[in-house]
């Protein structure tokens, strides 16, 4: 079948406010960042950047963080031959990067404006769909941070902004100075927090939401028993250790008959209830393969109905998940 049909078929959401048309689920690149994820394949990942176009995935989220900058040049290199308006390309900006390996916080007008040029090289485009902030930094003005973001949109270099990683009143405080229209938090049915408040107020205030981890880093595919162990970050998670994880892993599996009556995987019964929230415009899917990318396109476009779209998160509310934190203390 031809890629363009596929795509002239799969199904696009409004992302909130910024107008952008994009695939309801989003090809993610963290596991590019081997101190989270270890080494990962290359041609792996670029294949499976290319199926995704195929299949209709169009919305792709990567960010300098991730691999150092490693991320985005793969990123680049997969999508170099597509066409570009059909593309629409996130990356995330916060860290001052160290030669020994450390880094910082900087969203300072310079240091933001140094690394939106080096991920406009790296990604190979001369615009920036969505540009994120990936965190909050509480030293720079948030005054200096709106005004470089709508510097760097006025010319050109970039199309919308928003942020990552900001709880509702961070959000409220960089939006009075602003123009932000995007917010990317973590959020899957283990982990619900910004349901009390960032969620509603992305709703009211049509702020475009695209989720990240809607699969709990892998917890929620069905594809662990609970006897798993990891030699990536989640060996030290709470989440993927002991008791809870094999609670964990024995509800995901009781959601089984449910999927099979759906005729769905139990990734893609999880990934298309998660996408039922109405604040949940997007979905960023962690893809290492073509046959996970295969697996997230075929959620797109289901719904279960209301009942058991509560039974799955009755069957998966053990508890908040534990909040995964990186080498400056904040979250990925």
């Amino acid at each position: 079948m031809e890629p363009e049909i596929v795509r002239e078929k799969m199904e696009r959401v409004t992302l909130g406010r910024s107008g952008l048309s994009v695939s309801p689920v989003a090809f993610g690149t963290w596991q590019l960042s081997r101190r989270f994820w270890g080494e990962q394949s290359k041609s792996e990942a670029i294949s499976a950047m290319r199926l995704a176009f195929e299949l209709g995935i169009n919305f792709f989220d990567t960010a300098d963080a991730y691999g150092d900058g490693y991320a985005e040049s793969v990123l680049g290199e997969a999508l170099r031959d597509l066409p570009r308006d059909e593309l629409v390309v996130a990356t995330k900006f916060f860290n001052h990067f160290q030669p020994d390996g450390l880094r910082y916080p900087d969203l300072s007008p310079s240091h933001v404006t140094e690394r939106c040029e080096a991920s406009l090289k790296r990604l190979g485009i001369e615009t920036i769909d969505v540009c994120l902030l990936h965190f909050y930094d509480q030293m720079t003005p948030l005054a200096d941070i709106a005004m470089t973001m709508e510097k760097l949109r006025d010319q050109g270099k970039i199309r919308t902004f928003g942020v990552s990683n900001h709880n509702v009143e961070q959000f409220r405080a960089q939006r009075r100075f602003g123009d932000y229209d995007i917010s990317q938090p973590a959020y899957s049915f283990v982990d619900t927090e910004v349901e009390n408040a960032l969620l509603p107020y992305c709703q009211a205030e049509n702020i475009g939401v695209m989720v990240y981890s809607p699969m709990h880093k892998g917890l929620l595919t069905g594809k662990y028993t609970g006897e798993e162990t990891f030699d990536d970050f989640r060996g030290n998670h709470p989440d993927f250790q002991g008791e809870r994880f094999r609670q964990l892993c024995q509800a995901v599996q009781l959601l089984r008959p449910m999927a099979d009556r759906y005729r769905l995987s139990l990734y893609q019964l999880v990934l298309a209830a998660t996408l039922m929230h109405p604040a949940v415009h997007v979905a960023i899917c962690g893809i290492k393969t073509p046959a996970q990318v295969t697996e997230a396109a075929g959620a797109i476009g289901k719904t279960v109905a209301r009942e058991d779209y509560f039974a799955i998160r009755a069957a998966l509310s053990l508890g908040q998940g534990t909040k995964v934190v990186d080498a400056t203390g904040t979250r990925k």
